[in-house]
């Protein structure tokens, strides 16, 4: 399979994942099989409409590509303008960073120094355009600029870890590899003070039921979306699987989708789940994203994405 149907893959999986998933966030387990509706709207979104989760990531993917590399203040006044323009949905952390009115490399760290608790999976919902652009730079610069991103909002490096992961897990499906091997190694270049939790909710016996924390936190988000990989053999089986986890729907499923495209690419994401696809971003007029549209932007990443060093 081409890298470039598994970068599409892994951007268009993501968005598909967050909109499937988004009728149903902080519903119990088995709501989607139960009700057998998707894409078909609810809580608030309509059919098809894709969340905080893929309007960030759009936002961060048109920066990089805008300004050629990873300029944080940049990224960070995107964000910031997006969350100005009163998005249906925003973190209540990213929220409070966003609009403290602290400078782009002060905000986030200012608020975890205040509330202490900042390993929300804001950070890794997001990653899929940053993970696509950056995997051509190789596994320590992947990683390196996944932490980086990731501390604009979240000051915790818990967060800034498992967004490295999945930058990392993502170069490798690129790479045309498989991911849950890579696992070892991925955990290998984590940092020392989070290798071992991180071991812990990606390691083969690890299920969402042995979850400790609400699956908006970073670690089981992740977890689980490694999990639904494993124990899956498709990409629709493997979002389906995240949906009906319940709890943080849309991410888990966003993230799953990341990782489920950039292994299966995107000829797996099925129409009927693209079609009614559509990304509005608030703050920047009337601006919707389609289909099309990210997997344009996908493509773009891919092939302006940061060559590896020598």
């Amino acid at each position: 399979m081409p890298r470039l149907d598994r970068a599409v893959g892994a951007v268009l999986g993501s968005a598909v994942g967050d909109a499937l998933g988004a009728p149903y966030e902080f519903g119990p387990a088995g709501e989607l099989t139960a009700r057998g509706a998707e894409m078909r709207g609810g809580g608030g979104w309509d059919p098809g409409e894709a969340t905080d989760d893929t309007q960030m990531a759009v936002l961060l993917g048109e920066s990089l590509l805008e300004c050629g590399d990873l300029e944080l203040p940049d990224v960070f006044e995107r964000f910031r303008r997006w969350a100005a323009g009163a998005p249906k949905d925003i973190g209540l952390q990213t929220e409070d960073v966003l609009t403290s009115g602290q400078p782009w490399d002060l905000a986030a760290a200012l608020h975890f120094q205040v509330n202490a608790r900042a390993a929300g999976n804001g950070s890794l919902m997001r990653a899929s355009t940053s993970a696509v652009y950056f995997a051509a730079a190789g596994r320590e610069e992947s990683m390196d600029a996944a932490r980086r991103i990731a501390a604009l909002t979240h000051g915790d490096r818990a967060a800034w870890e498992g967004t490295a992961i999945l930058h990392e897990l993502v170069r490798v499906c690129l790479d045309g590899a498989d991911p849950l091997a890579a696992l070892p190694a991925t955990l290998a270049a984590v940092h020392p003070d989070h290798r071992e939790r991180y071991g812990h909710v990606l390691g083969p016996d690890w299920h969402p039921g042995l979850a400790t924390e609400f699956n908006g936190a970073v670690w089981p988000c992740l977890g689980s979306a490694v999990w639904a990989l494993r124990t899956t053999s498709g990409f629709t089986e493997a979002v389906r699987a995240a949906v009906d986890l319940g709890g943080d729907t849309d991410t888990v499923a966003a993230v799953t989708g990341t990782l489920a495209g950039a292994r299966y690419g995107q000829d797996a994401v099925p129409a009927q789940w693209t079609d009614p696809l559509h990304v509005p971003l608030p703050g920047f007029g009337d601006r919707v994203l389609d289909a099309a549209a990210l997997r344009d932007l996908a493509r773009r990443l891919a092939t302006a994405g940061v060559p590896a060093a020598g």
